[in-house]
């Protein structure tokens, strides 16, 4: 996947923001495979929002979270299963209630693996981080939506349905009007599609735009991406504008009966153009295939 050695993905905890009263997060630093990781609380629980790829990195996140919680309860929940996000919630076990949405669940048990497998092969610095992962199995799983009381804050827990991810989940904090939407929105970054025929395929470009329609509704004030600075809602419609013109681009160019690496060319070129201060230009290659064997619904 990747024509270079990636940095070794560690999540420190320094620069630790809070963003409102009892809420957290450990910044990503644009440090390629670091998620941004949330830690919210309340008058009796506080949950943590991501692990960090692997157990050396939840070790650090966990030690922080429970000096932190100073004695009340502990709950994790990921907003999909990719490894920097989830493949450090065996640490957690015995010490948190895991929590996530079923797709999440069933992405988790099926793909694990073979993202575990893949995920190695990107390098010696990831693959250290990986060292003795074991696929964890959440404790609470719910189908749509959950309601977590962490004591006189409620956060709300929505699968969004398939869009990155099969399994993707967004976390609100309606009190301090805070989303965390994992890898659904990047900041300064083309969006992430992993995709990857014939293998995974899960990622829909359609569904993501309609998902990125509805989270921009919402109007959070704060908006926490999976990976980049923390910005507020400018980010949901700056994905969702970029997801809409990949689209029309793409289908414009497939419509007239062009090869796809010329669509794909064409298309990275006027992206660049539109970004040229994004990261990843990548991705866009992947978001034309994937959109090229998409059809409208």
């Amino acid at each position: 996947m990747s024509k270079f050695v990636l940095p070794e993905p560690v999540v420190r905890i320094e620069d630790v923001r809070e963003l409102a009263r009892d809420l957290l997060v450990i910044p990503n630093r644009r440090v390629p495979l670091v998620p941004n990781i949330g830690v919210v609380g309340g008058a009796h629980s506080v949950l943590v929002v991501e692990t960090g790829m692997g157990p050396r990195n939840a070790e650090a996140v966990l030690a922080f979270a429970a000096e932190y919680a100073a004695g009340r309860r502990l709950y994790l929940t990921t907003t999909h299963f990719h490894p920097e996000h989830a493949f450090g919630a065996q640490v957690f076990a015995g010490k948190a209630t895991f929590l996530v949405n079923r797709a999440q669940a069933e992405d988790l048990a099926a793909k694990g693996a073979a993202y575990l497998e893949m995920f190695r092969g990107l390098g010696e610095p990831v693959a250290r981080q990986l060292e003795g992962v074991e696929i964890a199995s959440p404790d609470v799983v719910y189908d749509d939506a959950y309601d977590l009381d962490l004591g006189g804050r409620v956060v709300r827990l929505r699968a969004a349905g398939r869009a990155h991810s099969r399994g993707d989940q967004v976390i609100t904090v309606p009190d301090a009007g805070v989303m965390f939407t994992g890898d659904l929105v990047e900041a300064g970054q083309f969006a992430i599609f992993p995709w990857f025929p014939p293998y995974d395929t899960d990622v829909s470009g359609i569904r993501w735009i309609s998902v990125m329609r509805r989270l921009a509704d919402a109007s959070p004030q704060v908006v926490v991406p999976g990976h980049g600075d923390v910005g507020g809602p400018q980010l949901l419609a700056d994905v969702r504008d970029y997801l809409e013109l990949l689209r029309d681009e793409t289908w414009a160019r497939r419509d007239s009966a062009v090869s796809e690496q010329t669509i794909v060319e064409e298309v990275r070129a006027l992206m660049i153009e539109r970004h040229p201060e994004w990261a990843g230009p990548e991705w866009i290659d992947k978001g034309v295939g994937c959109l090229c064997a998409e059809h409208p619904v």
